[in-house]
Parts: structure tokens; sequence; C-alpha cells
């Protein structure tokens, strides 16, 4: 997802091949052995293997919304920080959403362990509280929203912002139901967005020849 919403969000023409993993294509292995997606094949053959790393490579190349210069911090400050989400928050994520794939887990715990990252993340929105931009929406004051990094979207919005999501969706209501306003603002603006709403596009799995053309 977050590969997308970059791609998206800079105008990076490409060839979506949607895939099912159970499923793999032969063409997905060639590209990429280990068999996990996103994958980026470029013109020349290169492959990027990582979402972050596919977000990097579309940005540099045009970044309309800086997502790559928040008004608060640096690209290295986001990079700390994302970086942290993949380790911390996505280790107790992933044991949180699917315990039967790990030994003597305790999902509840895992919850917890979550849930006090994300009481951090919630501090950090507060402290940039403001009024700003939907990602993709032009201004409109009567809709506040904040980011990670001040009061607009940044690379680190769109890289956390996924993995939230998946969070959220293991039990909604409880999820709801938590302390969390900043979060919950947050995460519904870019629910909401246009932009999500665009690569959230349902295709038909890829059974060769020509993709899809995305965004």
């Amino acid at each position: 997802m977050r590969a997308r919403l970059a791609l998206a969000a800079a105008g990076q023409a490409c060839e979506l091949r949607e895939v099912v993993l159970r499923n793999k294509p032969a063409e997905l292995l060639q590209a990429s052995p280990k068999g996990t997606v996103p994958v980026l094949v470029l013109p020349d053959g290169d492959v990027i293997e990582q979402s972050l790393d596919i977000m990097l490579w579309a940005l540099w190349r045009h970044d309309p919304q800086q997502w790559l210069a928040p008004p608060s911090g640096t690209l290295d400050d986001m990079l700390a920080l994302i970086a942290d989400c993949d380790g911390e928050f996505k280790q107790g994520l992933d044991r949180y959403k699917y315990p039967q794939r790990y030994e003597n887990i305790n999902p509840l715990q895992q919850r917890e362990r979550c849930s006090a990252w994300l009481a951090g993340l919630d501090a950090r929105l507060a402290a940039h509280a403001g009024t700003a931009l939907r990602p993709g929406e032009a201004a409109d004051a009567a809709k506040p929203h904040n980011g990670l990094f001040g009061a607009r979207a940044s690379l680190a919005d769109a890289a956390i912002m996924p993995f939230v999501r998946q969070f959220a969706q293991v039990d909604r209501p409880w999820f709801d139901s938590q302390p969390w306003p900043a979060i919950h603002g947050w995460l519904t603006s870019w629910l909401e967005s246009p932009l999500f709403d665009s690569i959230m596009k349902k295709h038909t799995p890829w059974a060769g020849g020509q993709g899809v053309c995305f965004p």
C-alpha cells in the first residue's frame, strides 16, 4: 500500500500486475526470488524489492507534495521513525494479528506492546496539531489535520499509516475506544482522502500479458 501511495503521489506511471501470493506467478519469482510484494522492475531491468525503497525512488523523481521535505525535522528523522515502526511496532502487529504463526504468543500482550508505541505516535501528532491538507486534496480550513512531522503529510505519514490501519482493523471497536484522538483523526483523514481511494481500487489478478496502468 505505501509503495502505491508514493507512486501515485509522485505521478510515476507503471504497469501494475496484481498477484495472489498463494499462487505466485513465475515472473514474480524470476524478478524477485523472495516472492513477496511489492516488487518494482525498472525499464533497465533493475529491481527494487522493498516498499520504502520504492517510495524513495518515486519521490526522488518527483515530489509535488514535498513528502521528502517535512515542515519539521529532516529526511533522516523520518527514516528513523519509519525504521522504529517497521521494527518494534510491526513486530508486535504481526504477532497481534497472526498469533497462530508464532509459538507461545499472547496476542493481547502484543496489542499492549503496540499500544505503547501508538501512544507516542499520538503525542507526536498532537504536538503538530494545526490546519493543513488531506493527502492529495486542496486546502479546506474547516478540516483540521496534521502530520507526524508538521502540519501536512510527509513520507513518514504515508509509510506508517498502512500499518496503523492494519492494527485498527484487527479489532476496530477496541481501537476506536482508545484515548488516541490525534491518531483517530489522522487515520480517518487518510482513509477518506482521494489519494487513498485512488490506490485501493480492486484489480483482477494478473494472468499474463499486459497489466493495468497505475496510477
